[in-house]
């Protein structure tokens, strides 16, 4: 169901589920008939309608200058905090920073440039939510919605409306799920686009922004909380046993059955037909093929997995070099500046490929031990992929006949290895090229480096001697005038104290 972004064109008998005054003068017996979830969404209404109204004591709402441009219609979460202590009696930030966070979750507030929904008691930018995408409006977009959505972002080529990685993701997925469709979908994108082209910058940076919030609450980013979720057991409660949470995972090809996540005891039994027992053999023969694993496999994998990676908790473990901004101790400062990994970064190299892959220093040292051994193609073609997701849509298509001609044409000046099976679906995804066209190569090429070269680059003088150099760094021994030894946690220590050491570093 869409509603109007005015109230002044609804009905009047609607009027009393978006004014947050009119609910919360309800007698106690009129107010328990709503909903936990609608008490819930009228608390929180009545709050940012409060902290919106500066002529009862709100926050300042303010348009902010940047280099060569003006953020409109922003509050600092600084402000929002202040606020949220001073009206609703929070005894320490920590608490208003909580209930500010949960406001932000349920898309309220939300920050300007970033898709985590969470409250900083800093300078970050955060703008509110139009009335029109309020939770309370009873909000159920479709996958169509979410595709049109990204489609129209992929089409503007602004900075800001970059797609994010998973969001990227989302998109290969869900056009593979709507390829019959497809055109439909770019076309309203397209027409959205046109729509808002015609709408002045100011206005039109603000409802961007509001439309990304919108979806970061109903799609949010992997991880983080989903507020419009809804337990199952409730559902059934409520006799609505479709209302469950809705995702871009797990999303049917056309024509393809989806079973009901819950039996309804209310559809009338009827005598299964042939199609049906078809279906059924059709989801059973997929169950089967599911990769499927005893609880005590993977509870062992994930202990081993958390005690693999418990010294690169911050929670858990202190950081080496500490943090700067809440120690003494300088020396992060110094091994930024030089540039060289860290003992931890380069240790973490070696737990996977997709570790070494993810650090920029990591790529950049893989990427020179195979240029040494001549066989870089590999690598080289793997991060052009990469690359190749992360274009414009216009540039796709040119880049990524540029890649074919790099690295899989004949005569190719790079040329590749590919089996004939990856090497005849990329050419066939190549006739109408995208931003995955190269999936199934890059697959490939990642299971090669994986069992080949990067074995061998663990066991190389790059990565021994990269590793034992930062060991060395960290862990020099200085002999002391006395006949003690100094232990610096860091050599560019001695550079800035000018050679002299405390006592209180001092072990005999």
């Amino acid at each position: 169901m869409r509603f109007p972004l005015h109230m002044s064109a609804l009905p009047s008998e609607f009027h009393y589920l978006y004014l947050p005054s009119v609910v919360t003068l309800l007698s106690p017996k009129s107010l328990s008939a709503f909903s936990h979830r609608w008490g819930e969404a009228a608390q929180i209404e009545d709050i940012v309608t409060r902290i919106q109204d500066e002529k009862a004591g709100g926050v300042a709402i303010r348009t902010v200058k940047s280099f060569l441009s003006k953020i409109p219609s922003v509050v600092s979460g600084a402000d929002i905090v202040q606020w949220l202590m001073k009206n609703l009696s929070a005894e320490d930030p920590a608490e208003a920073i909580h209930l500010g966070s949960l406001i932000a979750a349920h898309g309220y507030i939300f920050p300007i440039s970033d898709h985590v929904l969470t409250l900083k008691d800093d300078g970050t930018l955060y703008r509110f939510q139009s009335p029109y995408f309020w939770p309370s409006n009873c909000w159920e977009p479709e996958n169509t919605d979410y595709a049109i959505y990204l489609c129209k972002r992929t089409m503007q080529n602004k900075a800001r409306l970059e797609l994010a990685d998973y969001e990227a993701e989302n998109l290969a997925r869900l056009q593979r799920a709507f390829a019959r469709k497809w055109e439909f979908i770019f076309m309203q994108a397209e027409a959205q686009v046109k729509i808002d082209r015609k709408k002045d910058k100011a206005e039109r940076k603000i409802l961007d922004s509001q439309e990304r919030a919108f979806w970061d609450v109903h799609r949010p980013v992997p991880g983080c909380v989903n507020t419009t979720e809804m337990d199952i057991r409730k559902c059934r409660r409520e006799k609505n046993p479709h209302r469950v949470k809705k995702s871009v995972y797990g999303v049917p090809d056309e024509g393809q059955s989806q079973p009901s996540p819950v039996h309804s005891s209310s559809q009338p039994t009827r005598k299964p037909t042939k199609e049906d027992v078809q279906k059924e053999i059709s989801f059973l023969n997929i169950q089967l093929d599911r990769h499927c694993m005893k609880v005590s496999k993977v509870a062992d994998s994930l202990m081993s997995y958390t005690e693999q990676f418990m010294d690169y908790d911050p929670f858990v473990s202190a950081t080496e070099p500490t943090n700067p901004w809440i120690s003494d101790d300088a020396s992060f400062w110094d091994v930024e500046a030089s540039r060289d990994p860290s003992q931890q970064r380069v240790k973490k190299w070696g737990f996977s490929l997709e570790e070494a892959l993810k650090d920029p220093a990591g790529r950049d040292q893989f990427l020179k031990f195979l240029e040494s051994e001549f066989s870089s193609e590999n690598l080289r073609f793997w991060l052009a992929v990469q690359d190749l997701k992360r274009r414009p849509l216009q540039d796709v298509s040119a880049r990524a006949q540029e890649i074919w001609t790099e690295f899989l044409a004949e005569g190719a000046p790079s040329s590749i290895n590919l089996d004939s099976h990856s090497y005849e679906r990329t050419s066939q995804n190549l006739k109408d090229p995208g931003r995955y066209s190269y999936e199934d190569a890059q697959e490939h090429i990642f299971k090669l480096m994986k069992s080949d070269s990067y074995a061998r680059f663990l066991r190389s003088n790059i990565y021994q001697d990269l590793l034992l150099a930062r060991k060395k760094y960290l862990y020099r021994s200085i002999k002391a005038p006395c006949g003690g030894d100094y232990f610096l946690s860091s050599c560019s220590y001695l550079e800035s104290s000018g050679g002299v050491f405390p006592p209180c570093q001092l072990y005999v």
